[in-house]
């Protein structure tokens, strides 16, 4: 995927990192789904974003969320990641072990026409995210290769 504002640079896959850890982090704080986060911003804007992801990168972090929250208007919703059951949870992953989590997903189901910010809006926008995110099943857990399959066969069941 080529930079809009550098054309002869490239964005990495660090960069999309970056995205998918801002986007947890901003569905964190807002109590909203990640696919809300990323429907709501917007292809173009998105671009925009991972194309700016090695000057944010070195931002703090609770900035770059509000400016994000600001910028897009995104409201607070109802959806909360730490809603778990404790005896099924002892520990929820990190902002950034979910952003690692997409970003792998993504990388490995990426199709040769899709760049990174139409793989982003394809996987949050999947039927898995939904099971990702749902961390009484512990599906976060599984190993990249197990959720690329998942994702293909639209099911954990027969794996």
């Amino acid at each position: 995927m080529k930079n809009i504002f550098f054309p002869d640079e490239n964005v990495t896959e660090n960069d999309l990192y970056f995205m998918c850890y801002i986007t947890e982090r901003i569905a964190r704080t807002l109590h909203q789904h990640n696919c809300y986060v990323v429907n709501t911003i917007g292809y173009d804007a998105l671009v925009e974003k991972i194309s700016v992801a090695s000057v944010l990168h070195c931002e703090n972090p609770l900035q770059v969320v509000n400016d994000f929250i600001n910028e897009y208007r995104l409201e607070k919703g109802s959806f909360d990641v730490g809603d778990v059951n404790k005896e099924l949870v002892d520990i929820i992953p990190t902002e950034t072990q979910m952003g690692k989590v997409y970003c792998r997903l993504i990388l490995q189901t990426l199709d040769d026409d899709e760049d990174y910010i139409q793989g982003m809006l394809r996987v949050y926008n999947s039927w898995i995210a939904e099971e990702i995110d749902d961390y009484n099943t512990g599906v976060y857990y599984e190993p990249s290769y197990i959720l690329k399959r998942a994702y293909y066969a639209n099911s954990f069941n027969g794996l």
